[in-house]
């Protein structure tokens, strides 16, 4: 009896199996008169009416039949189909893009402050992580997907606005070690083409969190330049600077700086950008506050409210009328049995 699903209420309620349906007549048979039930009397009018008894008889029966009928109704799967909902919020769509590679693993030290073994500075990429972490939550209309990439990018979560969904993917960033290859270039494309298809309905963020970059061809800068046009995005980066980098405004040759060169090259997109070089953890933290301070901008955007299946009310519901029913018929049965006897 599964073979199609039914509207019931178009956009209110549906059915799943809806050939259930059609033994909704069984409904009928508690309410049909019983012959066992009648006796023949020369005269009736010197007995009591039993007006307790009979509504009990009666709404012992209306009973059974609503537990039939709920009983159907929940096997045929009724339920409130999936809808979407307008709403108006504050905020943005930020795609995140957090950089996963090994280097990220290392800890975060002050500029000219040499790695050791036994240094218990936070590793850069949980500085990363719970900063992030405490970004969403303090943010909860925005609309976030996250991006990790080293040597290929990973999509982990599409646009949701559900904070728990939204944690439980940057936590994902801290499973495992990274690896030692980073396309950044690859990695910028696939955040940019995140928002392809999607209705622009407010401000949109690129925001890419990395210690580090790499070079990027002519061909690779010219699609991601064209992808933020398209899909009109700011771009925002969170540099978290290694205690030997030169940093972005590096005057050295491009090929030597991979961060200076894409540095300039954002610039050069022509797309809202603003860097911002972190080198300790309160660093990374204003870096942040500062993102969240300039982007709270009305915020139009669809929510998709899932499927709720109403089957366990149902039933529910009727093992509520079938127990009312039972108690009706153990009050009254004793009468009948007086006066047969």
């Amino acid at each position: 009896m599964n073979g199609f699903s039914l509207a019931l209420w178009p956009g209110l309620l549906e059915l799943a199996a809806p050939l259930w349906l059609l033994a909704l007549p069984l409904a009928l048979l508690p309410l049909w008169p019983r012959r066992r039930h009648s006796l023949d009397f020369g005269c009736l009018d010197w007995l009591p009416r039993d007006g307790l008894g009979n509504a009990l008889l009666r709404g012992g029966r209306i009973a059974a039949a609503l537990a039939i009928v709920a009983a159907l109704f929940g096997l045929a799967g009724l339920a409130q189909p999936a809808t979407e909902v307008q709403r108006t919020g504050r905020g943005a769509e930020i795609a995140i893009i957090l950089d996963r590679s090994r280097s990220m693993d290392e800890p975060l030290l002050p500029k000219g402050r040499q790695p050791s073994i036994d240094t218990t500075a936070e590793a850069k990429g949980k500085v990363a992580r719970r900063l992030l972490a405490e970004f969403a939550a303090r943010r909860p209309e925005d609309r976030y997907s996250l991006l990790l990439f080293s040597s290929s990018p990973m999509p982990v979560v599409p646009f949701t606005q559900h904070g728990d969904v939204v944690q439980a993917a940057i936590a994902a960033g801290g499973i495992g070690r990274g690896l030692s290859e980073t396309d950044i270039g690859r990695a910028l494309l696939a955040g940019a083409e995140l928002f392809d298809r999607r209705a622009y309905s407010g401000s949109r963020i690129l925001l890419l969190v990395s210690d580090g970059a790499a070079q990027i061809d002519d061909d690779m800068r010219n699609k991601i330049k064209r992808a933020l046009d398209r899909n009109r995005i700011a771009v925002y980066w969170i540099f978290i600077r290694s205690s030997l980098s030169l940093g972005l405004n590096a005057e050295a040759n491009d090929g030597n700086v991979p961060e200076a060169a894409l540095h300039r090259f954002l610039q050069s997109t022509g797309a809202p950008y603003q860097a911002f070089e972190a080198e300790d953890p309160e660093a990374v933290k204003q870096a942040v506050a500062e993102v969240d301070r300039q982007q709270n901008l009305p915020l139009d955007y669809t929510e998709r409210i899932p499927r709720r299946d109403h089957s366990g009310t149902c039933y529910a519901l009727a093992l509520l009328a079938a127990a009312f029913a039972l108690a009706g018929r153990l009050i009254t049965r004793p009468a009948w049995k007086e006066d047969i006897q």
